[in-house]
């Protein structure tokens, strides 16, 4: 009776130092700044726009114009921590045409950009 009343105690103090266990944060994805997002405009270039974000972690196989920059992140010490962002791209014949996510898009990037 003894040893079951040890163990069981042993067990359920060990049971409360779960909380002690490291666990690592978990980047994924492209992470973007606003400085970044700043720096685009309607009519850049497929090759001008990775220069400026990367290349996208999402180009669908049967929509390749629309690309997609998703970052998220799951904190191991808190899930308070936690959070998923995305950006989404539209090309029209080869350019940029729109953005749409979790990014302010500035009233810079309405306009077009100079050919030459």
């Amino acid at each position: 009776m003894l040893l079951r009343v040890s163990v069981i105690a042993l067990t359920l103090s060990l049971s409360a130092c779960s909380n002690w266990v490291y666990r690592i944060d978990i980047p994924q994805g492209n992470y973007l700044e606003q400085k970044a997002i700043d720096q685009l405009q309607i009519g850049m270039t497929k090759e001008q726009v990775k220069f400026v974000l990367g290349s996208p972690v999402i180009v669908d196989t049967f929509k390749p114009d629309v690309w997609h920059y998703v970052y998220e992140f799951n904190s191991g010490k808190d899930k308070k921590l936690d959070f998923k962002k995305q950006f989404i791209l539209t090309f029209k014949d080869e350019k940029l045409a729109s953005a749409e996510g979790d990014f302010e898009v500035p009233e810079s990037f309405y306009t077009p950009m100079e050919n030459g």
